[in-house]
This record gives C-alpha cells, structure tokens and sequence, in this order.
C-alpha cells in the first residue's frame, strides 16, 4: 500500500512540475515621453517583459537596469514589468539603457536603447582678481558640478569694441577646468566668461554661457615719451640727444630701453628717464624706438630721424691699377664741391689699415708688394668719411719655365698618358700657361705658379716634342721653355724560352738557354729561374737586344728541372715565357767505360771458372783409386745382377770409362755450384761371374772403374758400372 502511496506522489509532482512550464517572449524597454528630452524635464524608464505559461502560477521577477553596462537600477516584482523614474532628467543621464529580467534560472536580455537628455546645465564661472595691472594675470575657474567627465571647457576674453578671445581646455577626468589669463597693454575693462562642450554620438553639445566676471585694469606706468633735441631732423656732424621718460605707479623691476633696427643703444633700470647723445651721420637716419618694460607688460614709442649729408664721399683716383714694378703710381683723393676737408691716403691690409700720407695725391714708385687696396679718407666737423677701395696689382716679370714629366724621366709607357709640369718661379701671379705638342696648342691653364697637362694620345713614332710658355700682366710678354722630347717606351710582349740541346742533356755537358721577346724597348732586363719548391732565379742579364743568350758550361745531375724566363723594361710590365724541362743523363763515355768495366769483370770471372774446372779435373785423374771386392762393391754387384735383364747382349766394362767421363762432365756442368764443391773419387771394382742360369758365363775377371761423389751432407752416392745384361745400363 506505502509503494502505490508512493507512486501516486511521483506521478502527481511530475504532472505538477509539468504545468510550471514558461519561456521569454521578449524583454524590452520603454522610455516616457521619449528617447530624446530636454534638460530639467522628467524621465521614466520600463522595462517589460513578455512571457508564456503552461498555467496560472505565479512566478518572481528580478530586474537590472543597466546604464553604459553600470547598473542603474535594479527590483523585484511578481509583474511582468519595473519602471524607472527620473524627476529631473540631466545631461548625466545621457546613454545607452539595457534591462536584464532573471526568473526561476531563466535570464533574457532587452536590447539597448540610447537615451539623450539634451542641453547641459549652465557653467559657474569664478575670478581670483577683479583689480589687476597690466601685465598680471588672472587665474579663471569654469565648473559644470551636475555633468560629468569627459568634458571640454572654453574660455573667453572680451574685450569693448573687439572679437573675443576663446582658449578651450580638454577634461577628461574632472568637470572643471582652471585657466590663466595675461593682462595686456591697451587692457582696460575686461569681461570674462565660459561654457561647457560634451560629445554624444559623434556630435558636439554646447552648454549656454556661464556668468560674466568684470576685471579692472590699471597701467602700471604711462606710455613712454621719446623726444629728439635739437630736433628730428639734423645735418651730419651735428649732436642729436634722445631721451625717453615715463611715470610709473612702482618703480621696482622697471627697464627702459632705446633701439634703433632691432640695435640696442642704451637701457636703464629702475629709473624714469634715459638719455643717450651721439655725433650724426648718414647711418643714424632711421626710426628709434623707446620700450618700457615691467614684469609682462610692456609699452614703446617711436620717433623718425632724418641726417643730412654734410658732404658726399670722396673719391680716389688712379690712372692706371695694373702697372709693373719700379714704375710710378699716383694716387688722387677729391670731393666733388667740397674742397675743405682733411684728407689721407691709406692702404688696406689684414692686419689694420696702414695710413700712407695726410694728403689729398700721393705719387710713388711700386714694387710687388705694394699690391692692394687703397682708400681716402676726408674728416669735415668731425664727420669722416671712406672712398670706395681701388685695386692697384703690381707685376714682376715671370721667369723662363720649366717643362717637367710627372715621373721625373722624359719618357712615357705606350698607351699610358703623359703627365707634364710647367713651373715658373717668378712672376705676379695669376699667370697664363700654355702648352703645345710640336706647334699646336693642346691647353692653357690660368694659376699662380704652375700648370700641368695630361697628353692621352700618345703613340709610337710621335716624334714631336713638347713645350710651354708663360705670360701676365707685365709688359716684358711670355717666356717659353726648352723643347722636351718625350721617349715612348714600348712594353715587352710574349717572351719565349729554348735551349740548346733540347730536353736531354749529357752530364758535364755546355747547354744555351736562349730567351727572347717579340718587342720592347731596349734595355731589356731578362731573369732565368728554375722551378724547385719555389722559383729560384739562376741567371740575369739587361741586354740591347730583344734577346739574350745564357751559357751554362757544365750541366749536372741536379740541374734537372723546369726552367722559365722573364722579361721586362722600364714600363715596369713583367712577361713570362711557357716553362720547358731539362733531362741531365749519363755521358756516352761514362756509360761506355761502365760497360767495359762490367765486361772485363765478366771476362775475368769466365776465366777463372774455367781454370779452377781444368785443375780440379786434372787432379781427378792422377789419383786413381782401385776397387777391389769389398763388401760394398759385392752388395752393389748382387743388387744389379738380381734383376732381369732387358736383352741378351752384354758390354764389358771397358766402355764405360770413356762414358763415364762424358757423364760426369755433362752432370757438373749441370749442378752448379753444389756439386762443383763436391769430391770425385775413382773405385776400382772386381765384379764375380754372373749366374750361368741367368747369362753367358766368364772366365777371368773385369775390372770396372766406378765413380763415387761425396755431396755436402757426407752421403754416398753410388754410380751405376755399364755391365752388360744390366737394366739400367745405356
């Protein structure tokens, strides 16, 4: 029964669990009366949301009003909707609006809205002085206290009977701004005031004008006075006073100061009047300015002053300004209508003017060093005046020039240019140089001392000669220098190498290398090297010729090698030729001597050989050594007659001698050295009556002569007896 209870329960709060059922619609937000209001009027905000059942059940609201994702507001509510209300909307509450709705885990999101309040609330405006002097400055405060930051403040000046002047300050961060304001001359009555910016959307928003703050200027001294005595109008040579003055309300940090173009001529501090006098000239025509200046204002006045001229500039004179030396220079000062002046003569130099004669003419005789610029001056009432300077040039005659190469040596590689000096000590510079190749001019230089040309064209038989000639001012004319005749020297051109005899060369034999060139000018320096680890010269020699011969007198064994050539002249341009080797060999008679010596040492070794042969056999044979039956000779005897014999003919031991010997020689000859050194010994051997079964019996006896050898190692050798009937007879 508990079980079916229990079922009953679950069936019954899954059907109710299922009724609870919803789902968001929608949320979304409205604002009254709209999106756009004015400043000062009131706004309301709702958000709503649209929601759908499976039943009738109540469900609980939690609303989040969002401004630029700060909240705002936020509520709880059994209804659908929450309303935000602003009594009195401001700018501040310019922005964008989003409504966040969360029911029983469910949360949705309205989007936003953009709400703008428009028009800014009005700017409070604050002086810290209302009484200032010219010069002082006044500090200005602009404040917007219900807007908030960003902000932009703007200033204005104004000014009776002209435009205002406006300064704006950027707030990023505060809703004042502080501004400093300098009080000029010509300040009197000034107005101030200021308004607000903001930016909404990409747009600029202007609050209305704050207050207008009135500030009170007074001049902290008057407008200087500026007065010329006599006057402003004076002849030169006169004295003319300035003085400027001012009345000052306080004397501490006050300046006045006289110019004339931007010239400072004389300044006083702390005081009320300046004065300043001078001798007139035509210089001091101009406008004069007098500056009172204390602390930032400052006040001037001007005056214009017109001198006179008193008398015109002299004027020198000199007949002729290029003259040579020794000759007579006059010198001639004047003023044109004006003859009571005090003149002088004077000479301009680096180091100062040089006075020459208190005189209205000079007249001297000139050498080079009275070149220069020359003045006169003339002094009328203390007024003194300059002429233009003359240029007087004084000339010395140039000396015969000197033609030089650059090298130093008249002489010129084929196909290199030719660099050539005239040089002329003496002389007043400047001086013309000209240069010629044979008769006709190649180019003329203008410059003090000396000149160089540079000739490109050079060939190999240009057989003309170079000169060049000197001139200036003097009257003596040119002078022209010795003819230089130039050697053009021909660079040295494939270099060949060869020798005499070619390739093999006997031992204590004469060899010529002979190494010569194609063209080039004499001498010609040619070097020999052999090639070993490095190149070795061996051998050098400067010739007249195009080639040289080199002896060697006797070559030898280490003569052997690669050996080259090397030429060269005064165009400094080296040349190789192709390298050829050299074989030192043997001489004919050296290698006929060895031959004979090897000869005559075989030779002797034949005859040697054959006379110990000849007396070893020769004593062989005086020693005979007869055999008689011994044992040895029996065993030897029975050992041959058990065999069988080939035949039936049978050789009697007499004519084994003659074949023994022939054997016996035929056999050294044969053995060499081994059985030359062997012993030869001679046994005579008694041989019995063979079996009568086996052959033709005997009567008497034979005696057989048996050769027997000793070798190297004392073993017996036996030599087979020729006896008829034996196998291995022959």
């Amino acid at each position: 029964m508990y079980l079916a209870l229990l079922v009953i329960f679950l069936q019954c709060s899954q059907l109710y669990t299922q009724d609870k059922v919803f789902t968001f619609n929608t949320v979304e937000i409205k604002v009254q009366p709209s999106a756009k209001v004015r400043n000062g009027a009131p706004l309301a905000i709702t958000c709503q949301a649209d929601i759908s059942k499976s039943a009738d059940f109540q469900l609980e609201y939690n609303f989040t009003l969002f401004k630029d994702r700060r909240v705002v507001f936020s509520a709880v509510s059994a209804r659908g909707a929450a309303r935000y209300e602003i009594p009195v909307a401001k700018s501040s509450d310019t922005g964008d609006y989003e409504c966040t709705v969360r029911a029983d885990k469910k949360t949705r999101s309205s989007d936003p809205v953009h709400v703008w309040v428009t028009g800014m609330t009005k700017p409070i405006l604050t002086a810290d002085k209302r009484d200032v002097l010219e010069g002082e400055v006044v500090k200005l405060r602009c404040e917007l206290p219900e807007e908030e930051p960003p902000l932009r403040f703007c200033f204005r000046k104004i000014k009776t009977n002209s435009k205002p002047k406006e300064m704006c300050v950027p707030e990023p961060y505060r809703n004042f701004s502080v501004l400093e304001f300098s009080v000029e001359e010509g300040d009197h009555i000034l107005q101030f005031d200021c308004f607000g910016r903001r930016n909404v959307k990409l747009e600029w928003e202007d609050s209305v004008n704050s207050n207008r703050t009135l500030v009170t200027v007074r001049e902290p001294f008057i407008k200087p006075t500026l007065t010329t005595m006599p006057s402003s109008n004076v002849t030169e040579g006169d004295q003319i006073q300035f003085q400027c003055s001012t009345a000052v309300v306080r004397m501490q940090d006050m300046e006045i100061i006289l110019q004339k173009n931007r010239t400072i001529l004389n300044s006083v501090q702390d005081k009320r009047v300046l004065k300043y006098s001078t001798v007139a000239t035509l210089e001091d025509s101009g406008e004069y300015l007098c500056k009172v200046e204390q602390g930032r204002a400052s006040k001037t006045t001007k005056v214009n002053v017109v001198v006179s001229e008193l008398f015109p500039k002299p004027t020198l004179v000199a007949p002729v300004t290029k003259l040579d030396e020794n000759k007579e220079l006059t010198l001639t000062c004047s003023i044109n209508g004006f003859r009571r002046a005090n003149f002088s003569i004077i000479r301009k130099s680096p180091t100062g003017d040089v006075p020459l004669r208190n005189s209205r003419s000079l007249t001297m005789r000139v050498d080079v060093n009275d070149t220069g610029s020359y003045t006169c001056r003339a002094e009328v009432k203390g007024i003194v005046k300059e002429s233009k300077p003359v240029r007087i040039n004084v000339y010395a005659p140039v000396s015969k020039p000197a033609l030089s190469v650059a090298g130093g040596l008249p002489e010129v590689v084929l196909g290199k240019p030719l660099q050539l000096f005239c040089h002329s000590v003496l002389g007043t510079p400047p001086k013309t140089f000209t240069f010629y190749k044979g008769n006709d001019v190649k180019k003329i230089v203008i410059n003090d001392t000396y000149a160089t040309f540079l000739d490109e064209n050079i060939r190999l038989n240009d057989k003309r000669g170079y000169k060049c000639d000197v001139r200036n001012n003097h009257s003596s004319g040119m002078r022209t220098s010795d003819v230089l005749n130039v050697t053009v020297i021909v660079p040295v051109r494939d270099a060949s190498l060869g020798s005499i005899p070619y390739g093999e060369v006997e031992d204590g034999s004469e060899t010529a290398f002979l190494c010569s060139v194609k063209e080039g000018s004499w001498p010609i320096l040619f070097k020999f090297f052999k090639k070993t680890d490095h190149e070795v010269l061996v051998y050098e020699k400067s010739e007249h010729a195009d080639r040289v011969m080199w002896h060697k007198k006797t070559m030898k064994r280490q003569d052997t090698g690669t050996y080259f050539c090397m030429a060269s002249n005064r165009a400094n341009v080296d040349v190789r030729s192709h390298p050829i080797t050299i074989s030192v060999i043997l001489a004919a008679w050296k290698k006929g001597v060895i031959a004979a010596f090897v000869l005559l040492l075989i030779a002797g070794a034949a005859a040697l050989a054959v006379w110990w042969f000849l007396r070893k056999k020769k004593k062989a044979k005086g020693r005979p050594m007869e055999m008689s039956g011994s044992g040895l000779a029996a065993n030897l005897t029975s050992e041959k007659l058990t065999r069988e014999p080939n035949d039936g003919d049978y050789y009697s031991g007499s004519g084994y001698i003659e074949d023994s010997e022939n054997h016996m020689k035929s056999a050294d000859e044969s053995k060499g050295p081994d059985l030359e050194s062997a012993e030869v010994e001679y046994t005579e051997v008694e041989v019995s009556t063979l079996d009568p079964h086996r052959a033709p019996a005997q009567t008497g006896t034979e005696t057989v002569y048996s050769e027997i050898r000793k070798a190297n190692n004392d073993s017996m050798e036996n030599r087979y007896s020729r006896i008829p009937g034996h196998p291995d007879a022959t």
